[in-house]
């Protein structure tokens, strides 16, 4: 398959889900790697509800009353090294607030111009892009959040799949210059404030540093992300890290990535 994609001569090949099998044969097929993006992050709140919720996505029919008294039993013992992953922060400057999809779909784009490579959506393509996010079940509905300062303009914003008791799962998080940090406080403490377990997403390399300033979070291979281009500009912009890639520019968002379509 792969040998035939590339008989194509299309100008860029993406993807962000690749197995290892994938990669061992598309790397001498001048596929460029993008380590960062490979990997996974995970921010626990409550272990012992998150190892719950996993039970019960792996197997849907057992009985909460067998985990559910025990998980919050342990959380209750574990509190005190579980607390809130975002302190509260006394300045006014900065705020959360959550937004819809057409809010969401308008924004994302201007704050991803300082990218070299990324997409240029047109005529209501985003907005049906996030329409068939949606319909994915297996983390819960689809919320939009941004972050602002006190003039009310948009510094960053996030999408992700969340519901109490479960684990949040991030879709997409963006944000302008210096304000990662924020609009990741703000993302994570929308998923608390939800009753959600922990949250999970994918990483970048822009906003790598600020993830290493919150308590209990754990990074994991999550899958191959990589990038094919016949056009000198579009590979170096990947080699700079200059490309905008993954959540909705990759294949994770697809209801093919983890809904069980027998139930």
């Amino acid at each position: 398959m792969l040998r035939a994609l590339n008989q194509g001569k299309f100008d860029l090949q993406l993807t962000d889900s690749a197995n290892r099998t994938s990669l061992a044969f598309a790397r001498p097929m001048k596929y460029q790697l993008l380590p960062v993006h490979c990997l996974g992050w995970t921010c626990v709140f409550r272990p012992a509800a998150m190892a719950a919720a996993a039970l019960h996505r792996k197997w849907p029919d057992l009985p909460r009353l067998a985990t559910d008294p025990c998980a919050r039993a342990f959380d209750v013992l574990a509190k005190g090294r579980f607390e809130h992953p975002v302190p509260p922060s006394s300045s006014h400057r900065v705020h959360r607030e959550p937004i819809d999809a057409a809010q969401f779909a308008e924004r994302l784009p201007t704050l991803l111009s300082d990218y070299s490579l990324r997409p240029s959506w047109r005529d209501g393509e985003l907005t049906r892009l996030l329409s068939l996010a949606a319909e994915k079940r297996a983390d819960g509905p689809l919320h939009f959040g941004g972050t602002y300062d006190e003039t009310g303009k948009m510094l960053g914003c996030y999408a992700f799949y969340g519901q109490a008791g479960g684990i949040a799962n991030l879709l997409q998080i963006q944000a302008s210059g210096s304000h990662w940090g924020a609009t990741l406080d703000g993302l994570i403490a929308a998923a608390w404030d939800m009753g959600c377990a922990g949250i999970t997403g994918q990483t970048q390399s822009r906003f790598m540093p600020q993830l290493f300033g919150y308590k209990n979070v754990f990074f994991r291979y999550a899958g191959g992300t990589m990038v094919r281009s016949r056009i000198a500009e579009v590979a170096e912009a990947v080699r700079s890290g200059d490309i905008f890639i993954g959540g909705l520019m990759g294949d994770r968002w697809t209801r093919l990535s983890s809904d069980d379509f027998g139930r």
